[in-house]
């Protein structure tokens, strides 16, 4: 089967065209910028691809139409698989009905740390030996790639709630029918598509609705808003845990700190310990996260024990609090965090690792969330953990953050990534952590940076 994919270069529809090739099928995508990473992984898969979208790319037709969910009516492609009345479907749609049947789903939903505990997961279930498939938005640095086909009958998915297509306004989860669902957390994001907090947990209890009797939920402790879509009914076991240090959660995971950094704890379920995790990752949040696929891990028949090791062995994931490595004695961070949220609490487990040196944070707002200013009251209280904040203030960003600017200490916007280069180059020492937070490509500010850092350049090259 011919398969054309309309938007192959984003994370998640990548992800889709690997393992529609990793099938066997003949797999071609357009999208309006090729880049890399994804593009270099896709040509190395066999897969050709097309810059924009062109109508002559679906000629010949192919058998299948996958389209992604940037793709609109108006857009040319688009209108020609109407046209032409070409099958199609969604990436979402197109992993339920050619993927997932007769696979033993384990999905991770929530606002923050999808990405994280999906990687965790498919990592212990690949150190247990079961050769798990999986489809993450991003890139396990353990695995290399982002999506492969595994072994039955484990299916390890980031279960995203953005919505599937033009076509269908369902969030991606409600698709994929899971066994084991972990439910990291749940806010309010996501605002071009979703009015308020109860819209989304109208879809989160979509999600919740298909998990069968006899699968589990694996929930935090404490959750207002997800206990709420909970309260809409709920026929499955949950499994509570709970990564704070307060002893006297009732959550049946928990952990025990054995290094201020959090870099080693031990892990209990039922006040029982299970086992000790010594790793490289850093924060409160990557507790919960690594709680969380334990649970999860146990109820694909890993004993927690053995998870414990596993875990031990995680290198991480690409872009979430990734050091890029050290110029002049300066650290370089690459981190996702595109919500007030994940803001915090990636600056929490940064300041527990690096103690008192000087953390300078450069802020691109890039999501439609962020750039609407939704969260713009939680900002500034987000952005405390830095000793010096920079926000990329582009003449597209339709609004001031400069009321931001003025409730920080050290603050200040930058209207060009050349400015913000030039401004670290000039005032940062050695010994200071950078933290380039985006979730998007920053026009390469991480690269110049580092080489103008490695340059001594106080002009920004």
């Amino acid at each position: 089967m011919h398969i054309h994919i309309l938007g192959v270069c984003g994370t998640f529809m990548g992800g889709i065209a690997q393992l529609a090739r990793e099938m066997g099928h003949e797999v071609t995508g357009s999208d309006l910028h090729v880049y890399p990473p994804m593009s270099d992984q896709l040509k190395v898969c066999g897969i050709e691809l097309r810059e924009g979208y062109s109508a002559d790319h679906l000629d010949p037709a192919p058998d299948l139409v996958v389209i992604g969910n940037a793709l609109s009516r108006g857009n040319e492609a688009v209108e020609y698989v109407l046209d032409q009345g070409l099958p199609y479907t969604s990436g979402p749609a197109f992993l339920a009905e050619h993927i997932l049947p007769g696979r033993w789903v384990l999905a991770v939903a929530g606002t923050h740390g999808k990405t994280t505990t999906s990687s965790m997961l498919a990592w212990i279930l690949e150190d247990a030996g079961l050769n798990p498939g999986f489809l993450i938005g991003g890139v396990p640095t353990n695995f290399g790639v982002s999506a492969r086909l595994g072994d039955h009958p484990f299916f390890v998915v980031e279960a995203d709630e953005y919505d599937c297509a033009f076509f269908d306004k369902r969030s991606k989860f409600v698709h994929y029918h899971p066994r084991t669902a972990v439910l990291n957390n749940l806010e309010f994001d996501h605002a071009d598509i979703f009015p308020d907090l109860a819209a989304i947990q109208r879809q989160f209890h979509l999600l919740i609705r298909t998990v069968p009797g006899s699968g589990l939920i694996i929930a935090p402790g404490h959750d207002t808003a997800l206990d709420a879509a909970f309260d809409m009914g709920c026929w499955t076991p949950i499994e509570r845990f709970d990564s704070s240090l307060v002893a006297s959660s009732s959550a049946q995971w928990r952990s025990h700190a054995l290094r201020p950094d959090l870099s080693r704890f031990d892990v209990f379920v039922n006040s029982v310990r299970q086992g000790t995790i010594d790793w490289s990752q850093q924060g409160e949040h990557n507790l919960g996260n690594a709680l969380a696929a334990v649970a999860a891990a146990r109820h694909a028949g890993v004993p927690a024990a053995i998870a414990c090791e596993g875990l031990s062995g995680f290198k991480g994931v690409k872009r979430r609090m990734e050091c890029l490595g050290r110029v002049n004695d300066i650290a370089v961070y690459d981190d996702f965090a595109h919500h007030p949220t994940a803001i915090k609490t990636t600056l929490e487990g940064l300041r527990q690792v690096v103690g008192g040196a000087r953390i300078f944070c450069i802020l691109e707002m890039r999501s439609n969330t962020m750039k609407a200013g939704v969260h713009n009251d939680a900002l500034a209280p987000s952005l405390c953990g830095a000793d010096e904040v920079i926000i990329y203030h582009p003449s597209d960003l339709g609004w001031d953050p400069a009321d931001i600017v003025r409730q920080l200490q050290n603050g200040r916007a930058c209207r060009s990534v050349t400015d913000i280069i030039a401004t670290i180059t000039t005032e940062a020492m050695p010994g200071d952590h950078v933290l380039i937070m985006s979730n998007g490509a920053f026009e390469g500010l991480h690269q110049r940076l580092m080489e103008a850092l490695d340059n001594g350049l106080e002009n920004g090259g």
